[in-house]
């Protein structure tokens, strides 16, 4: 399967933002959700953000009110806007997206935060 195609990501301070973008392929009709986990070194991968095509969001309680995700159903595209980034937000951030008996992932982005 095409996966994902996350882009974004990088080196930031404290405090700083970032912004990150996934599309799915084109020859998918619909996704039920598309979001973001992450996964820190010795650390299981987590939920950061999710959005389904009905406009229902769910959040990691550390993010909300930092984080936002929008998407565009008809480009099926996500992206996750990432303000007053903290050091414990640094990870590898991986695009997610979940059709009818279908399930996609990217192959994650770097994001580092310096103190």
């Amino acid at each position: 399967q095409v996966p994902l195609v996350e882009s974004g990501g990088g080196l930031v301070q404290a405090g700083g933002s970032l912004r990150l973008s996934c599309a799915a392929p084109g020859s998918i009709i619909e996704l039920k959700s598309m979001g973001w986990y992450r996964q820190a070194p010795g650390k299981q991968r987590e939920l950061v953000a999710a959005l389904t095509s009905r406009g229902l969001t769910n959040y990691e309680d550390s993010v909300r009110g930092r984080f936002t995700i929008s998407r565009d159903n008809a480009e099926n595209t996500v992206s996750l806007q990432m303000n007053s980034l903290k050091p414990e937000d640094a990870a590898v951030y991986y695009c997610n997206a979940v059709g009818y008996g279908i399930t996609l992932w990217g192959q994650g982005t770097q994001v580092t935060v310096s103190s």
